[in-house]
């Protein structure tokens, strides 16, 4: 099964703050917030919502397309996707722009403050789906991913011009949308991805009641952070996978991304829904036990002991055979 995943490539500068954003906060002044955090340490890492779930993807062997559009410094990062099964033969390099930056501060609780540049990824619009689906022989698949508004509109039309099925998951990109733009991204889509609050806000800037939504879309996908994922299909019993043990809590950047990397490619082995979800809780459990989106190691025997404590020895079997 050929997947493309469309979306952001960056390098994220993460930052920790140690006390709560919360504590910071006047109830009756956040009209007018001027705030700044002394933080502890900072790290440069590789990100970007595509470039995070292709690299989870690799890892699981499955060999996913990356789309999306980087500067010219995007060399090293190249050889890094390269090298962990990331086919990068259709990322679009500018002439005149940076890869794009994504800055977050995490406080203690765990919540986050994040601002993203564009950079390069505003040239993503000018990509054609097609030109890749010839590369590779075509595309079962398309996930897009938070990018540049007009790329995940004109991707969003053109598989449905093309008739190839296609996942929204509009993650960070959401804030800046109104209601119609985000009713065009997920008509007709296979599947659409977001967390518990984002669902919410998709129903509030649309107008459609979750049911309406169901009915337009064919798999729904809520992550619900520490208590796992819903999958949710008009006319079916809603489907709920629970997270695996963690053995501690480092960062939780990019634990969304990975989830995502572990479902899709649960659907590109052919497992069923239930095992993609439990394939891709356990991959953002491991994403949670480590600083960074794309610094996590997969080692099979590690991944299927840890599998099979969370998930019982039937999928821990079916899955298995899958895993290179």
């Amino acid at each position: 099964m050929r997947i493309a995943v469309t979306g952001s490539i960056a390098t994220d500068h993460l930052m920790t703050f140690p006390g709560r954003f919360a504590d910071q906060l006047v109830a009756d002044q956040l009209h007018t917030v001027s705030l700044s955090f002394l933080v502890d340490n900072l790290d440069v890492r590789r990100g970007g919502v595509a470039a995070n779930i292709a690299f989870g993807m690799g890892l699981l062997g499955t060999e996913p397309i990356l789309v999306g559009a980087a500067g010219a410094d995007f060399d090293d990062y190249r050889a890094w996707l390269d090298r962990h099964g990331v086919d990068t033969g259709s990322v679009r390099i500018s002439e005149v722009l940076h890869t794009a930056r994504f800055v977050c501060t995490t406080d203690s609780d765990h919540n986050q403050i994040g601002s993203f540049y564009t950079g390069a990824m505003s040239e993503a619009r000018l990509i054609e789906l097609k030109s890749v689906a010839d590369r590779v022989g075509g595309l079962d698949l398309v996930s897009i991913g938070a990018d540049d508004p007009e790329a995940m509109l004109r991707h969003t039309e053109e598989c449905r011009s093309r008739g190839i099925p296609f996942a929204a998951d509009f993650s960070q990109q959401i804030a800046r949308m109104d209601g119609e733009e985000i009713r065009i991204l997920l008509d007709g889509a296979t599947y659409l991805f977001s967390n518990e609050y984002e669902k919410g806000l998709i129903e509030s800037k649309t107008g459609w009641s979750d049911e309406e939504i169901l009915s337009r879309v064919g798999h729904r996908v809520t992550t619900l952070g520490a208590r796992g994922v819903r999958i949710d299909r008009a006319g079916h019993d809603p489907i709920e996978v629970a997270c695996a043990e963690e053995e501690r809590k480092a960062d939780p950047t990019g634990v969304g991304d990975a989830f995502r990397a572990g479902f899709l490619s649960g659907l590109a082995w052919g497992v069923n829904l239930e095992r993609a979800a439990q394939v891709g809780c356990m991959l953002a459990t491991l994403v949670i036990e480590t600083v960074g989106t794309q610094e996590y190691t997969l080692r099979r025997t590690h991944f299927m002991d840890r599998f099979t404590k969370a998930y019982g020895d039937e999928a821990a079997t079916e899955v298995r055979k899958h895993l290179s």
